[in-house]
């Protein structure tokens, strides 16, 4: 294996590009989108939520949103409630249509962290899910100026995140039905 196939940011998007198209497949043979799929999950973790709310943890523009929710309101699978205080505000809840459509989502969200998952062992898993914790509280939070070096557990942790730099991005890639906001 050459060095830039070790490389970690290499492989982390890699492998969760590798991801979304197979949820992109996924979705499609469902009739839906990855996109629709995650704003059922976003729904089904944090009903009521806002369009706008939706779309900041989206990371897409709100009129997106709109459309997205459009589509699937006229299937049935959402509906928008008023604020009561701002009458500018649309809560997004889920109907009982979506119910079927997020089990079916669940399942295959099984299916592929099995497929990543299989020929790894649980210990391993636990040390990747903790090296990708570590790896987003880094991108989470901002180093201030003359901060304290690393405790010798958090550079143990670093030492530990480099090791199974290749197996974290599997780790990662399961997430990869989710919206990027999920992770911060």
């Amino acid at each position: 294996m050459t060095d830039f196939q070790r490389d970690l940011l290499f492989l982390l998007h890699d492998v969760g590009r590798l991801l979304r198209v197979d949820a992109d497949k996924r979705a499609r043979a469902e009739g839906m989108t990855r996109a629709q799929w995650g704003i059922l999950l976003w729904l089904e973790r944090q009903p009521g939520i806002s369009q706008k709310e939706l779309s900041e943890l989206l990371e897409v523009e709100p009129i997106s949103v709109a459309r997205l929710v459009d589509r699937l309101e006229a299937r049935g699978m959402v509906e928008r409630r008023p604020e009561p205080k701002d009458r500018r505000i649309w809560r997004l809840h889920l109907c009982p249509p979506a119910y079927p459509a997020l089990n079916e989502i669940h399942r295959h969200r099984d299916a592929m962290a099995h497929r990543l998952t299989a020929e790894i062992d649980p210990i391993t898993l636990d040390a990747m899910a903790e090296a990708l914790i570590t790896m987003k509280t880094a991108l989470t939070h901002e180093p201030s100026r003359g901060a304290p070096a690393p405790s010798a557990a958090t550079q143990a942790m670093a030492t530990q995140a480099m090791a199974t730099q290749a197996m974290a991005t599997q780790a990662l890639a399961i997430a990869a039905l989710v919206p990027a906001r999920e992770l911060a």
